[in-house]
């Protein structure tokens, strides 16, 4: 969503890092320009205006002047405004469901996805949390609203108040409310109707509600693609039924992102969540360091290893870990590592989070980079006998043709993956002989540690020269290994398994 918005601005940045001194003059033009994106990617005129204002008042000051290299300092500068401007005032902290059962009501116009979020989230604080959630559909206009709710419920293992035709929503919420008491729930959730537009029926009929079960927490689901009018409908209905958060959907769509920007500033309301999908797991938390990373181009290296942290299991790593320290390393083995890559969102989900990947984009689309050979990668050592992927050393003529054919693929692309097998091979041998595998034990400990992330992993806290470095050390050329990929190990530069399929 933020691409475009990225686009501009590196561009901005890239000409003013390539300059030793910046004049007042320079930082102005730089800044013109930051305004003119902000103002393309649909953020409203006040917001911009009060930003770029913000950021030419601490670019232009003496540590700016002083600095070694004043382009990196406005990099900085602009990150931590765009920060500020995503956090707003007071971090809103963890949801308030702590004294059970806490009811959460979800509002928002027709179609912005409130029942699909609603399920999302109740799925997120089963599986995260270990609350037990009952959800309420108080839809009584749409067709099948309820029906809606009740099969996503079935689907996530979240159990849904039975439907009552003809009941009046405030009758729900009561029901609901009595239900959750009895039925012993941590957390119950209400999905009230919908409009095209606010009117006067959906206010009454959400503050009727919100009179009888006192919510914890009020949501207002938006769509992220409604660009500014996304900020009116959340100050509507906080001013007529008071919201504590948003939940920004569709931020996975090519919408310009301005909305995320304005309407943590003009509400003052902080954004929770944002969905970026159709899957009942693509929920996560707003996190506003890294989406302002993720603007600058500075990647997200904290989602890639909390989403590498869900798909690796400590046990399989450590596991695969001990057998590389040997310099072991067999074509199940390749085979675990590639499934992983998939599940992590696959080449293109992981290069988005990496810094300094988005300029790469293109580049790694005409290098063939593309989900389609890892899963014709796969089909070929499924296509293996036990003992071939257990030492693929004996693969002669007749056993490699057999072994194509039942993939439905040529010998060549075998020869390709056989390659890249051994690159792996020597590089993990190597890893294994460097103090026995110290390097290794201390990327799996960085990665399933209890500390977290490992040090020096953080963008936010990471040093812009360090970034930029880093960076530049990727132009033009694919990493050498990409970090979160089991047990830390990557892939190694030049990969010759990876061409496009003739």
């Amino acid at each position: 969503m933020f691409e475009n918005l990225s686009e501009r601005l590196s561009g901005v940045f890239d000409r003013l890092t390539k300059q030793g001194a910046l004049s007042e003059e320079d930082v102005k033009t730089a800044l013109r320009e930051v305004r003119v994106a902000l103002l393309e990617a649909d953020v409203s005129l006040p917001v911009a205006r009060d930003f770029v204002k913000k950021v030419q008042d601490q670019a232009t000051g003496q540590a700016v002047t002083k600095s070694v290299t004043p382009g990196q300092q406005v990099v900085k500068i602009v990150h931590d405004a765009l920060v500020d401007v995503l956090r707003g005032e007071g971090d809103p902290g963890k949801l308030k469901i702590d004294t059970p059962p806490a009811p959460i009501l979800m509002v928002g116009l027709q179609g912005s996805g409130k029942t699909t979020t609603t399920a999302k989230l109740a799925k997120r604080l089963k599986d995260r949390e270990g609350k037990r959630v009952l959800m309420a559909s108080l839809d009584t206009n749409r067709p099948a609203a309820m029906e809606q709710l009740q099969i996503l419920g079935a689907q996530i293992g979240v159990d849904t108040l039975p439907i009552v035709k003809g009941e009046d929503p405030v009758a729900i919420a009561r029901r609901a409310k009595t239900q959750a008491s009895l039925g012993g729930y941590d957390v119950y959730m209400l999905d009230t109707a919908g409009r095209l537009h606010i009117d006067q029926e959906l206010i009454q009929q959400a503050a009727d509600v919100r009179d009888v079960v006192k919510p914890r927490e009020t949501l207002l689901v938006v769509d992220g693609l409604t660009g500014q009018d996304a900020v009116n409908v959340a100050t509507e209905f906080d001013d007529k039924i008071g919201v504590t958060g948003v939940v920004l959907t569709r931020m996975d769509g090519d919408g310009r992102g301005g909305a995320a920007l304005s309407m943590r500033a003009v509400t003052g309301k902080p954004i929770r969540f944002v969905g970026l999908g159709e899957k009942m797991d693509a929920l996560e938390t707003f996190e506003p360091d890294r989406i302002a990373g993720r603007i600058l181009g500075m990647g997200d290296i904290v989602a890639l290893v909390e989403k590498a942290q869900e798909t690796i299991e400590a046990e399989q790593a450590e596991k695969m870990m001990r057998r590389m320290a040997k310099g072991q390393f067999s074509m199940n083995d390749l085979k675990m590592q590639l499934e992983q890559m998939l599940k992590m969102g696959g080449m293109e989900g992981m290069m988005s989070m990496m810094p300094g990947m988005s300029k790469m984009a293109k580049q790694v689309e005409e290098a063939g980079f593309d989900d389609k050979v890892i899963k014709r990668q796969i089909a070929l050592i499924q296509s293996m006998t036990k003992k071939e992927r257990a030492n693929p050393q004996i693969l002669q003529a007749s056993r490699k043709k057999r072994i194509a054919a039942g993939a439905g693929m040529d010998v060549s692309d075998l020869n390709k993956l056989l390659k890249m097998h051994r690159q792996m091979s020597d590089m993990m041998k190597k890893i294994g002989k460097m103090g026995k595998g110290k390097m290794l034990k201390q990327a799996l400990s960085g990665m399933f540690g209890k500390g977290g992330m490992p040090a020096g992993m953080d963008p936010s806290q990471m040093d812009p020269q360090a970034l930029e470095a880093a960076a530049k050390q990727l132009g033009g050329k694919l990493p050498g290994g990409l970090p979160g990929l089991g047990g830390g190990m990557g892939l190694p530069s030049g990969l010759s398994g990876f061409g496009k399929k003739k």
